[in-house]
């Protein structure tokens, strides 16, 4: 199996992309460590990961807390002995406003969640992959960080964000052994949907769908593995061929 005797982390495991990941590199031998902020669904992830035949960990954790993160790490690695991958998934973009009418703390929510959580794990394992030698670290970012989204300016900037700290980071480690990728979706299906192969029709996209889990987790899980070992900094669209809205 491609995954065989490799160490993943994914946050935001329990639902959506996160959990397709999750059940994806379990099918295909991989030890889990799942993130989530909602340790209930986690829970049920760890099942199905487990009914698959994964040595799975889960641990419930405010990304946007770096000694959590840093705890939740540490045990990670004095129970698996080392993290191979990093898939940072966890984040938020449920609020729709007008830049004017966004609050400070909003924007701090955002800022600390979809940035400095991504930060934090990786500054988290990085230690170790360099140490090994081997590391491949997935950013899931989006097509707004790309393109910009009206009355989403938060979650457009931190994607954004997101995407030139792949390129910064991917460069400072290419001769480390250690492998970074942005992955952009864009439409997807309903997180709450548990069908990893579901979608729903869409006009933002020349095909006319929204992507599937599986299909974003497709993605994800080839830039984890040794089959992508020549492909570093780079930020990847998965959108059905976007329409520019």
């Amino acid at each position: 199996m491609k995954f065989n005797g490799k160490t993943a982390v994914i946050t935001g495991a329990s639902v959506g992309i996160g959990r397709a990941v999750a059940l994806q590199l379990a099918e295909q031998g991989a030890s889990l460590i799942l993130v989530d902020i909602n340790i209930d669904k986690l829970n049920e992830v760890k099942q199905e990961t487990e009914m698959l035949g994964a040595d799975t960990l889960t641990y419930q954790c405010d990304i946007s807390n770096e000694e959590s993160v840093n705890a939740v790490i540490a045990d990670g690695l004095r129970q698996y002995g080392k993290i191979d991958i990093l898939v940072n998934n966890a984040a938020i973009w449920r609020l729709s406003k007008a830049f004017v009418d966004m609050t400070s703390q909003e924007w701090s929510k955002f800022l600390n969640i979809n940035i400095m959580g991504t930060v934090y794990f990786s500054k988290a394992v990085l230690p170790e992959m360099v140490n090994n030698n081997y590391g491949r670290i997935i950013n899931v970012s989006s097509i707004a960080g790309v393109y910009g989204n009206a009355n989403m300016t938060a979650y457009s900037a931190t994607k954004g964000a997101l995407n030139s700290l792949t390129k910064a980071l991917a460069k400072e480690v290419a001769q480390k052994g250690v492998l970074v990728n942005s992955v952009c979706p864009g439409s997807v299906s309903s997180s709450e949907n548990p069908d990893v192969d579901s979608y729903q029709d869409s006009e933002l996209s020349f095909m006319g769908r929204t992507g599937t889990d599986r299909e974003n987790a497709n993605l994800i899980c080839f830039l984890a593995s040794d089959d992508a070992s020549y492909i570093s900094g780079q930020v990847i669209q998965i959108d059905g061929c976007r329409k520019k809205m």
